[in-house]
């Protein structure tokens, strides 16, 4: 069996996003037969990784990090050095050499899409392969880095099989949401992710109510931005027709997937955007802008609605208009795009090919 030591800034005991695609790739690596130690900056939450990866304790200070990292590549001898995150490729190319191993980069989004220092541009272009969860990301990759491009892969995101379509009536009638139509996004609050478009979706529903949709658009996520799109809803004449109902559990996410009508995420800055697919597959029909990895999740609007950010309350308003797809059809179509099989056999496939030690 190959030993993979992953460096990562979450996986096991965090949130969404990366620390999600860290443990989907691992676990997908561990499937393909390798042993698998997890050095983490993070994990908040006490989850224990399934049996057959060792996590160890998350280390916050770069130098105690590294220095740990050292001491597990000494103590393990990896043949394989895995890096879940661009800023982190200086130590990783570090530790692979100690270790006489190849180092694998994983690259994501807007971390990736500008030329970074000279030292994480070096240390990447040593890598053995890049991983990228776009087409968007690896033609960032590709336009700073000094690589043949069959380096630079795509491997997108995949989703946890508990998103199928099923019964929503429950937090329908607790959200006393009943004969309306429901817009919904999943995501972070944040002012360094205003890209994702909450408050664009906000200012367009004046002209979708006018359009005969009487919408109701509910917002689910934390972050520190609430207060300010609380307030242009307010400055919108809007408010009553907005929710924010905060961090979900998980089977409440799956019930708020099902009862929208659309899931809208107009990001103009998305790595790829995991919420898409776990929309579409509870069933629910699903509408992003043309721009940069949701293209990726929409198959090119195979799967979903890919708008144009000029027109997005029109497209919205038509998407509504539509009779609603088969919910099990549009969950096996993305199923058999992103589905766990496809996504393991394909980091099976990049594993033999790449990463297999001599």
């Amino acid at each position: 069996m190959a030993k993979v030591l992953a460096l990562v800034t979450d996986a096991f005991g965090a949130g969404y996003g990366i620390a999600q695609y860290n443990r989907d790739f691992l676990a997908a690596l561990f499937s393909a037969g390798a042993t698998i130690v997890v050095l983490p900056r993070q994990a908040p939450y006490p989850v224990l990784p399934p049996s057959g990866i060792e996590q160890r304790s998350p280390l916050q200070s770069k130098l105690r990090y590294s220095v740990a990292a050292i001491l597990e590549t000494l103590r393990m001898k990896p043949d394989i050095v895995f890096c879940g995150h661009l800023y982190m490729a200086p130590i990783a190319w570090i530790v692979a050499r100690i270790a006489r191993a190849p180092f694998v980069l994983q690259t994501h989004g807007i971390e990736a899409w500008s030329r970074p220092s000279p030292l994480r541009r070096w240390s990447c272009e040593q890598a053995a392969v890049i991983f990228s969860v776009s087409r968007h990301t690896r033609g960032r990759i590709l336009d700073w880095a000094a690589i043949p491009p069959e380096r630079a892969v795509v491997v997108p995101n995949t989703f946890d099989e508990c998103f199928t379509p099923g019964d929503h009536s429950t937090l329908r009638r607790d959200w006393n949401l009943e004969g309306k139509k429901v817009l919904l996004t999943v995501g972070r609050m944040s002012p360094t992710e205003r890209y994702k478009g909450q408050d664009r979706i906000i200012e367009a529903i004046p002209e979708i109510c006018s359009a005969g949709h009487d919408v109701v658009y509910v917002i689910a996520g934390g972050g520190d931005d609430r207060s300010r799109l609380e307030l242009l809803a307010l400055q919108t004449g809007v408010a009553d027709r907005v929710r924010f109902v905060g961090l979900l559990t998980r089977e409440q996410l799956i019930q708020a997937y099902r009862l929208a009508d659309l899931f809208v995420m107009p990001s103009t800055a998305e790595g790829f955007g995991i919420a898409f697919l776990e929309a579409m597959a509870c069933g629910t029909p699903a509408l992003g802008i043309q721009a940069a990895g949701s293209r990726d999740a929409l198959a090119d609007g195979k799967l979903g609605i890919l708008a144009d950010e000029n027109h997005l309350a029109q497209s919205i308003s038509e998407a509504l208009s539509r009779p609603r797809p088969n919910p099990a059809d549009l969950h096996q179509a993305v199923y058999n795009c992103f589905g766990r099989p496809l996504f393991k056999s394909r980091i099976a496939a990049i594993f033999h090919r790449f990463l297999q030690p001599a």
